[in-house]
């Protein structure tokens, strides 16, 4: 074939260091749309970000060119250094080391983008690590939840 397609669309999702919730209400918008806008500099197609205060949520189609640890490498290098500007209070601000990265069927995109439109109203409910942990059984991760937050 003379042309590489690829159609690879990823949900991730990442807290803040220690779940600490430093994303408040006014200024998440502005979080959201950053994070998008890095996605789009590396080509990928950031569909909807959203998330609550100690954590994102990201649908995004990958370009064909990166992959998942180097995009999500360059989502949180990047918003850190910014975030960082915008307020003293957040001079210490820091994502948390690791990710989740979950495969989404174009056919599920729709039930995806709502879920991620619709954080406030779940997390009135759930907490992010029972959101994770849901999302790990799911799709079948086993680990050890020690190893699992920091």
């Amino acid at each position: 074939m003379p042309q590489s397609l690829s159609s690879v669309i990823v949900h991730v999702i990442f807290s803040t260091k220690d779940r600490t919730p430093n994303l408040a209400p006014d200024f998440r918008p502005d979080v959201h749309a950053y994070l998008a806008e890095v996605a789009r500099t590396h080509r990928c197609e950031c569909y909807r970000a959203g998330g609550v205060a100690d954590h994102v949520h990201l649908a995004i189609r990958l370009a064909r060119t990166i992959t998942v640890a180097d995009l999500v490498k360059e989502l949180k290098t990047n918003s850190t250094k910014w975030v960082k500007t915008q307020s003293p209070r957040l001079r210490d601000f820091a994502w948390q080391g690791g990710y989740g990265a979950f495969s989404i069927h174009h056919r599920d995109l729709a039930m995806v983008l709502d879920y991620i439109h619709r954080q406030d109203e779940h997390h009135r409910k759930k907490t992010f690590k029972e959101e994770y942990l849901d999302f790990l059984t799911e799709y079948g991760i086993k680990c050890d939840e020690k190893y699992l937050w920091d």
